[in-house]
C-alpha cells in the first residue's frame, strides 16, 4: 500500500492553555534572578524580575494614554530591549502588537499604518542613513503641530498617540519615560484586571509578510499560535534557564519574535541582543563574551560569520545550539557551522509568517543527515500534508508538491483582507503555503523551493533549490541562488547568480565542467551573474522577483518576457 504524504506531529507535552501575559508572570516567579535581557549594544541587563516589573510598566503606560483591548499598537524599531519589553506589555493589556519593517521608507510605512488602522505608534530615532522621526513627520506632517495624544489625521484616523523610543521631546509625541510615568495612574489591580479579561485565543499580533510579490499582506496572529509555536521551538533545542540565546535576527520578524524571543521566555532563557542590526564581529563577540549556548540566523548571516576575517579569534567553545531558517539553508553552510562553531545540535526550522511561524522543525536527537538535509518533521500537535497543486490530492511519500499545514498555529486571517483569506485558508483550515517539499518515508520533509518559483523549460519541470544545493559543492562557491528567465525556445532558461568564496574567482566555464556529468543537462544553468551579494529582505529572504527582474533587462530579454503562454 502507498502511503500518502500526511503526518501529524505528536508529543507528550501538551499545549500551553494560557496567554503570553500568564506566561510571562509564571517564568518571572520561577526564575525572577535569571538574566532574562541582554543587549550589549545598549549595556543593559535585566533579571526575569526585572523584565516583568518593566513590562507591567510600559502596558500601564499604555492603558494610560487610552489603549484598549484590540487597539493597533505598531512599532518601528530595531533590536532594542523596549521591543521585546512592547511585545509582552502589548499582550498584557490585549492590544495587537504590528510589526513595522525598519527598512520600510514613507510610502511603506503609510502603508502599514493605514492598513492595520494603528492607534499608537513607538518609533525609534535615527539610525545610519534612516531618519524615523523625519519619515513619520513626512507621512503625517500634522502631528509636528499638535500635542501627545492629540493627533488628528485625515490620512490615518485611528491615529491618536505615538511615543518616541528616547528621551527627546519631538512634537506630538510622548517620550518613553512620560508613557512610563504617565502609568503610574494606573494601579497594578486595574493591569491584573485587563490581564485576567483575556483569552488566549485573541489576536495579539499583526506581522506584514515580507512582500516578496505583491503588496505585503498583515498577517493576524493569537496568543494561543505565537507562545506555543515558540514552547516547542524552544523544546525541539533543549532550552532550559540555563541558556543563552544570541539574537542577531530582526525582532520585527517572526524569527526574532518567536524563534527567538518567545522560545527563549518560555524556558527562562536569557535573551542577547548583540547590535541593533545584523553585525558579523557584534555576534562573533556576543557568542564569547557572553557565553552563549545557542545563536540563531539566516543562512547569509552564518555565511557572513564563518567568512568574516576575525572569525578564528573567537572561542565558540559555549555553543551548542541554534537555528539556521528563514530561507532555504545550504547543506554544505550548516555543515561548516555544526563544525567550526560547535554547534554539534543546530537544528532548522521551517514555516511562513502565516503559522506562527513554524511547522516543521528538526531535532537536536536526529540524525546528522537529517539535521543538514531536510527541514524535520510536523511540529507537535500540528498536521501538514503535500498535495498535487491541481488536484489538490494528497500525493504519495517522495513526490514533490505543496506543503499545506493546519493546527493552533494557523493565522486567524489576513487583516482587512478576506479575499487573500480565503484563497490562503480553506474552509476545512488548511493553509496553503505556497512552498514545495517532498516527505520521505519516516516524515522529515525536504524543501523544493516555491511553486511559482519552479522552472518549467521544455516541459521538464526544474526545481532551483535542488541545482543550489549542488553548486554549494563548487570549492570557489560561498553562496548560489537560481532562477527563471524567459527563453523564445524552451520558455524558460536558468540562471545562477553566483557569490565566490573571499579572495577566489570563478567563472561560467569552470561551473558549467563542474556539472557536465554530475547533473542533468537541462538543468545546468545557461546565463551566470557574479555578485557580492544578494537582493534581499531585511530578514535575509532571497527576493528572487528582483534577480529575475535586473536579468531580464541585463540580458536583453524584455521581448522574450512578453511572449504569451497557456
Amino acid at each position: 500500500m502507498v502511503t500518502g504524504s500526511y503526518a501529524c506531529g505528536h508529543s507528550v507535552k501538551p499545549l500551553m492553555g494560557e496567554t503570553i501575559g500568564d506566561m510571562l508572570n509564571r517564568i518571572a516567579a520561577r526564575y525572577p534572578d535569571n538574566e532574562a535581557m541582554v543587549s550589549v549594544h545598549q549595556n543593559i541587563r535585566w533579571t526575569y524580575r526585572e523584565f516583568c516589573e518593566r513590562a507591567d510598566a510600559l502596558a500601564r503606560g499604555l492603558m494610560a494614554l487610552g489603549v484598549e483591548r484590540g487597539d493597533r499598537v505598531a512599532i518601528w524599531a530595531m533590536n532594542y530591549a523596549e521591543w521585546t519589553l512592547t511585545q509582552f506589555a502589548t499582550a498584557k493589556i490585549g492590544a495587537i502588537l504590528v510589526n513595522i519593517n525598519p527598512a520600510y521608507r514613507v510610502y511603506e510605512f503609510e502603508y502599514a499604518l493605514k492598513q492595520a488602522e494603528v492607534s499608537t505608534l513607538i518609533v525609534q530615532g535615527r539610525f545610519k542613513n534612516s531618519d524615523y522621526v523625519g519619515m513619520f513627520y513626512e507621512a503625517c506632517p500634522e502631528a509636528i503641530d499638535a500635542r501627545a495624544g492629540r493627533i488628528s489625521s485625515e490620512k490615518f484616523p485611528f491615529l491618536k498617540n505615538v511615543v518616541f523610543m528616547g528621551d527627546i521631546p519631538y512634537n506630538g509625541m510622548f517620550t518613553w519615560d512620560e508613557m512610563i510615568e504617565k502609568g503610574a495612574g494606573i494601579s497594578p489591580d486595574e493591569l491584573r484586571e485587563r490581564e485576567a479579561s483575556l483569552n488566549f485565543d485573541d489576536a495579539i499580533n499583526i506581522q506584514y509578510t515580507s512582500g516578496t510579490t505583491g503588496y505585503p499582506k498583515g498577517v493576524v496572529l493569537t496568543h494561543h499560535g505565537v507562545m506555543n509555536n515558540g514552547y516547542f521551538i524552544g523544546e525541539g533545542m533543549g532550552f532550559t534557564e540555563k541558556d543563552r540565546l544570541c539574537i542577531p535576527v530582526p525582532f520585527y520578524h517572526c524569527f526574532g519574535m518567536v524563534l527567538s524571543n518567545m522560545a527563549s521566555v518560555t524556558h527562562g532563557t536569557t535573551m542577547v541582543i548583540p547590535s541593533p542590526v545584523f553585525d558579523a564581529e557584534a555576534v562573533l563577540q556576543a557568542l564569547q563574551n557572553e557565553r552563549c549556548t545557542a545563536v540563531h540566523g539566516v543562512p547569509t548571516m552564518f555565511i557572513a560569520e564563518l567568512s568574516h576575517p576575525n572569525f578564528g579569534k573567537y572561542d565558540y567553545s559555549t555553543l551548542r545550539t541554534g537555528i539556521m531558517a528563514g530561507s532555504p539553508c545550504p547543506i554544505e553552510v550548516m555543515k561548516k557551522v555544526n563544525v567550526l562553531m560547535n554547534m554539534r545540535d543546530i537544528v532548522i526550522v521551517y514555516g511562513q509568517t502565516e503559522l506562527s511561524p513554524g511547522v516543521t522543525m528538526t531535532t537536536v536527537d536526529d540524525p546528522l543527515e537529517k539535521r543538514v538535509g531536510t527541514v524535520g518533521r510536523a511540529f507537535p500537535h500540528t498536521e501538514i500534508k503535500i498535495i498535487d497543486p491541481n488536484t489538490k490530492r494528497i500525493l504519495p511519500r517522495g513526490e514533490v508538491g505543496e506543503i499545506c499545514a493546519r493546527g493552533y498555529m494557523s493565522m486567524k486571517c489576513y487583516y482587512n483582507n478576506p479575499s487573500a483569506t480565503r484563497a490562503t485558508l480553506d474552509a476545512n483550515g488548511w493553509l496553503y503555503t505556497g512552498d514545495l517539499g517532498v516527505m520521505d518515508e519516516e516524515g522529515y520533509v525536504k524543501m523544493s523551493g516555491r511553486l511559482k518559483e519552479m522552472v518549467i523549460r521544455g516541459g521538464e519541470n526544474i526545481y532551483p533549490r535542488e541545482i543550489e544545493e549542488f553548486l554549494h559543492h563548487h570549492p570557489k562557491i560561498s553562496d548560489a541562488y537560481v532562477i527563471g528567465v524567459p527563453d523564445e525556445r524552451y520558455g524558460e532558461e536558468l540562471m545562477a547568480w553566483v557569490a565566490a568564496k573571499p579572495g577566489m574567482t570563478v567563472t561560467p566555464d569552470e561551473i558549467i565542467s563542474f556539472c557536465n556529468g554530475q547533473i542533468a543537462r537541462y538543468k545546468i544553468p545557461k546565463y551566470y551573474k557574479f555578485v557580492t551579494e544578494f537582493p534581499m529582505s531585511v530578514t535575509g529572504k532571497i527576493q528572487k522577483f528582483k534577480m529575475q527582474k535586473m536579468a531580464i533587462e541585463e540580458l536583453g530579454l524584455e521581448a522574450d518576457s512578453k511572449i504569451e503562454t497557456a
